[in-house]
């Protein structure tokens, strides 16, 4: 039996938020944790894992044990959503000094892009359980 995966993502930005309701709505299997970067949960997990605590460039994967960033993470993610998402995985095998470029564009400009909000978005009722930020602090 397969254990969830946590994704870590940016609690402020808009881009972030919107992408960690998409994966809800294509993770039928209810596969994915989620934690806002700046969270108790997030932080923990960054210092356990030896990754910066500010000045956030990548939403973060942990399955399995391992972390993955960037573009890795990214297509890890879609390759277990639903639909013709999964076939992402065939993307893998583009080296990263090829796709991670495009990532750090998309990282870099995402607030001038889509916006920040001055806080995390605090999940619906529905959704409260899958991120564990709001659980823990809840318990």
């Amino acid at each position: 039996m397969s254990t969830k995966a946590l994704i870590l993502f940016d609690g402020v930005c808009n881009f972030c938020n919107s992408s960690v309701n998409f994966i809800i709505d294509h993770d039928p299997q209810d596969y994915f944790r989620f934690a806002p970067l700046q969270s108790d949960v997030g932080q923990a997990e960054l210092i356990r894992l030896g990754l910066p605590t500010q000045d956030f460039d990548s939403l973060i994967l942990i399955e399995n044990g391992q972390a993955y960033t960037r573009s890795t993470a990214a297509l890890k993610i879609a390759s277990h959503l639903q639909g013709l998402w999964s076939w992402s995985r065939v993307l893998l095998l583009i080296p990263t000094f090829v796709r991670d470029p495009f990532y750090r564009i998309i990282a870099k400009n995402r607030y001038r892009w889509f916006g920040k909000s001055d806080q995390c978005r605090m999940p619906t009722p529905a959704y409260r359980a899958r991120f564990l930020a709001v659980s823990a602090a809840e318990n």
